[in-house]
């Protein structure tokens, strides 16, 4: 017993230890104090990006149809947006890898500001189709995660990334009613004016207040390293490369199918809302707005809290589990109260199962390729996007709503089992 303690306390010596170095050299020579100042301002221009992105997704249609684009046109405009951020999450993430967490986010400023000039000088279908072009390099979340990820320890970083989610329920909210109230009072236009503008501001402040090197100097030089040997910012051998570290596979898997069900309902929500739910435009924006509050919550209290009191693999088994109940519930939805309860557990699913994956697949991988692999986990959304309108469209109008449920609930019981019965060997790499 007295020798079990000794390493016991020996153990947690080393632990406690690497923990007091591991604090400065997580971020090269930046103090506690300016660690969490960077942070906050990663989490500031998220919001903003988000509000911005909501904004001109709630004035889009409107434009669209001022124009004289009809409703495939408008879903071609938004599969071309689907595939330009498909193509650009993984080369962000490169770039992001080979040139700093500073110069992505100001890359994604940039193109954010060309975004909406474009569609500010948008008075024609050809001119608002060349603006979702710049949508290839708009990536403020990932280029804030990786910012996170180079400003926390490994043991901080689930409950830092959760609280980005946070600033998607400000976005989404604050973006959302911007922009109506923007287009209404003065004009379509107006929102892509004050989008620039912001994206400018945007552009400012990640420039001023983020350091140029967030990563440690010995992960400075492994990345110099790795850059030269890797080449290009697109490589599929570098994709394969990080799929083959243990457990990122079988991790990936996961976060795409869990919540590819669950997507596609929410790409068919406005015509749920409206065929099934018969809610007004009004009626849809506040069920919209009661969402990114929830998603608030969640994301920003509670995620951080079980993070430190569970493990990862624990945490995204009960994701899974809960995103099979909400198939079930789903399958027996009838009216818009029942979605409102269904929601509670779907946000939770939801924000538990990204932000646990988006940890656990960063930590699986070289500190020197975190960018990649975020730019790999950002593609996920944007494929859903792309094949969702065509697979939700067929099953809404064949099966209708109660498939997507019985889809989420026999998809995630898969997942669920094989998440029990198979040892994913999660390790943690080192620089």
């Amino acid at each position: 017993v007295s020798t079990m303690n000794v390493k016991t306390s020996s153990r947690g010596e080393e632990e406690a230890s690497g923990m007091r170095n591991e604090t400065p050299g997580e971020s090269g020579c930046l103090g506690e104090a300016k660690r969490r100042q960077v942070i906050r301002v990663a989490y500031v221009i998220a919001a903003l990006d988000l509000t911005f992105l909501f904004m001109q997704m709630g004035v889009m249609p409107y434009l669209a149809k001022s124009l004289g684009l009809d409703s495939v046109g408008f879903g071609y405009l938004q599969t071309i947006f689907g595939v330009l951020q498909l193509m650009g999450g993984y080369i962000f993430g490169r770039f992001a890898d080979q040139f700093g967490a500073r110069a992505a986010l100001i890359l994604s400023c940039v193109s954010g500001s060309v975004f909406f000039l474009l569609m500010s000088l948008s008075t024609s279908i050809p001119l608002l189709f060349l603006s979702r072009l710049p949508g290839v390099f708009m990536h403020g979340i990932p280029g804030a995660q990786k910012v996170i990820i180079d400003m926390t320890t490994s043991s901080q970083r689930a409950g830092a990334l959760g609280k980005l989610g946070f600033c998607f329920g400000v976005g989404i909210i604050t973006g959302s009613v911007l922009g109506g109230v923007l287009s209404t009072k003065f004009g379509i236009y107006v929102p892509t004016y004050v989008g620039l503008v912001g994206s400018l501001i945007n552009t400012l402040i990640a420039m001023v207040c983020i350091p140029s090197q967030t990563k440690p100097e010995s992960d400075h030089h492994m990345t110099e390293n790795s850059t030269s040997q890797s080449g290009s910012l697109f490589s599929i051998r570098e994709i394969l490369r990080l799929m083959k570290f243990p457990g990122v596979m079988e991790v990936f898997i996961v976060k795409v199918f869990a919540g590819l069900p669950i997507g596609l309902f929410m790409i068919m929500f406005s015509i749920i809302s409206m065929d099934f739910f018969g809610l007004e435009a009004v009626e849809s924006g506040y069920l919209m707005s009661y969402v990114g509050v929830l998603q608030m919550v969640v994301q920003g209290l509670v995620v951080g809290k079980l993070s430190s009191h569970c493990t990862e693999m624990t945490l995204l088994r009960l994701s899974v589990f809960i995103f099979a109940g909400v198939g079930l519930g789903m399958a027996l939805m009838r009216t818009v109260w029942h979605y409102c309860v269904i929601v509670v557990p779907l946000v939770f699913a939801f924000s538990m199962l990204a932000t646990i994956t988006d940890s656990i697949l960063t930590k699986a991988v070289p500190s020197s390729d975190t960018g990649a692999m975020l730019g790999i986990c950002a593609t996920v959304q944007p494929l859903t996007r792309t094949v969702g309108p065509t697979i939700g469209g067929v099953l809404y109008k064949q099966f209708g709503v109660s498939s997507f449920g019985y889809l989420q609930l026999m998809v995630n019981l898969g997942l669920f089992v094989y998440l029990l019965k198979s040892k994913i060997p999660l390790e943690e790499m080192k620089s």
